[in-house]
């Protein structure tokens, strides 16, 4: 088994954590909030501190809300860097603190990323950007997808600490590929939650039954994990988070960003931000994406779950 550090324990990390507990790993936690006391109870043991943590783990995993906090987190007082080097400075342990790694799993920039890589690697250990799709639900269940930077020997070491997070595993690429895969995945996820939610207001407003139409379309080559999981979180009104508006208002802005630096243009990507930025001047920041439907609902003056607005219903 494996010494593990973990900081950030909110809602993806508190359960990612757990299911590194329960599979027989040594883990070593930190959370600006404090540590859980369920993960303490399961044998998690609390740190003061990200150099703490680095002095005690052989991994050394971050789950962090965006670029900053993982670099306040990394190169900030009492930072994992901190650790690192107060290790190395251990002439009697250097033996035993080779090869440490530093996985961040959040989403963040990924030029940061390769920053952040080269100052792990010069001190003598690596680096690894790792972030995740599939939420708090796949986070739970271990079934998230994992989209990894890094060398593959390094890769290869790290693997089965990831099996038992995720279900599907990709090395993409060298550091900072994980966090452009995300980026491209946090796209895809943003326009299809808009575009289910306006599938759902026509629906509604043509009359007919929403949980019924989505069920039908879940059986067409509409069907999707977003129409799944957001589509029913829009019917249900179950805006509890998941994954929260502003963090995905926050990897858009990342893409948008990059985006600019490569020239290229993303007209929808910035559109379905714009909604982002509509639900949260309106309150939404921290709701569940699948909240973005209370924006159309405005826009069109109709709820989808209203039955007294259908306008067909009302011209009968």
């Amino acid at each position: 088994m494996t010494n593990i550090g973990f900081i950030g324990l909110g809602i993806m990390g508190k359960p990612m954590a757990r299911n590194l507990i329960k599979a027989g790993h040594t883990l070593f936690l930190h959370s600006r909030s404090g540590v859980p006391d369920e993960l303490l109870k399961l044998g998690g043991n609390a740190c003061s501190s990200p150099g703490e943590i680095a002095q005690n783990a052989d991994i050394v995993i971050t789950m962090l809300p965006d670029t900053q906090d993982v670099e306040q987190v990394l190169f900030g007082t009492n930072g994992v860097v901190e650790g690192l080097r107060s290790e190395l400075s251990d002439t009697k342990r250097k033996s035993s603190i080779a090869g440490k790694i530093v996985m961040d799993m959040s989403s963040i920039s990924p030029i940061e990323t390769r920053t952040f890589a080269a100052a792990i690697n010069k001190l003598g250990h690596d680096y690894v950007d790792a972030p995740v799709s599939g939420g708090d639900i796949g986070a739970m269940n271990a079934t998230l997808t994992i989209m990894v930077g890094a060398t593959e020997p390094v890769f290869e070491k790290i693997r089965p600490v990831l099996e038992l997070l995720g279900k599907t595993i990709t090395l993409i690429g060298e550091n900072g590929a994980g966090q452009v895969c995300k980026i491209a995945n946090q796209i895809i996820a943003a326009l299809t939650i808009e575009a289910v939610g306006e599938g759902l207001l026509f629906a509604s407003k043509a009359g007919a039954d929403p949980a019924k139409v989505r069920d039908a379309l879940m059986g067409g080559f509409a069907s999707s994990r977003v129409l799944e999981v957001h589509g029913e979180r829009m019917i249900k009104r179950a805006f509890e988070p998941g994954f929260r508006i502003e963090l995905h208002q926050k990897d858009l802005n990342l893409a948008l960003s990059n985006a600019r630096a490569l020239g290229i243009s993303l007209p929808n990507t910035a559109a379905v931000q714009q909604m982002f930025n509509a639900c949260i001047a309106h309150g939404g920041a921290k709701l569940d994406s699948a909240a973005m439907i209370q924006m159309l609902e405005n826009l069109s003056n109709h709820k989808i779950n209203d039955s007294t607005q259908n306008s067909q219903k009302e011209s009968n």
